[in-house]
């Protein structure tokens, strides 16, 4: 039977989302993209504190690599593709066929771990592009959520 996943807490307000977190006793579970105006809700755990102070960071630097403890997840071949993505600099991007390339896969199934990566922002899915667009984030194409990838890319760019 499997567990259940904590409560999602609200955490910290970027310009065009918010940012929830998850966790177990000693590793981060998921981070989520939640829809702007989502009340934002204190947190009294020390990975939420943890995981403030790490995005804070990166907020100011985005260059800044952030260290957290995740809870392991994901197929090997999607631990495969967010290690790629994890390669991919701030400021820089890559696209899906970049990664399949390297990883002898296709390139929507590279999309489809990226859509699966219950770790984004850490493990930095909004720096694969496709080859001839933005491509989708976190499943979707429209809305409020690619307005977040191109918030993350501009904000990694200096802009």
């Amino acid at each position: 039977m499997p567990t259940a996943l904590s409560p999602i807490t609200p955490i910290l307000k970027l310009p065009v989302c918010v940012l929830g977190v998850r966790w177990a006793e000693s590793a981060i579970e998921e981070i989520l993209f939640l829809p702007p105006g989502t009340p934002l809700q204190a947190t009294q755990h020390a990975l939420g504190d943890l995981f403030h102070r790490e995005i804070a960071h990166y907020l100011a630097q985005p260059e800044y690599v952030m260290t957290l403890p995740l809870l392991k997840r994901g197929t090997a071949f999607q631990n495969r593709v967010w290690a790629e993505i994890s390669a991919t600099p701030a400021g820089r991007t890559c696209t899906y066929g970049d990664i399949a390339q390297r990883l002898d896969s296709a390139p929507r199934a590279v999309g489809q771990a990226c859509g699966a990566n219950p770790f984004p922002v850490v493990v930095p899915c909004h720096r694969v592009v496709g080859k001839q667009s933005l491509g989708g984030f976190a499943k979707q194409t429209t809305d409020w959520l690619i307005q977040t990838k191109q918030w993350l890319l501009a904000h990694e760019a200096g802009n």
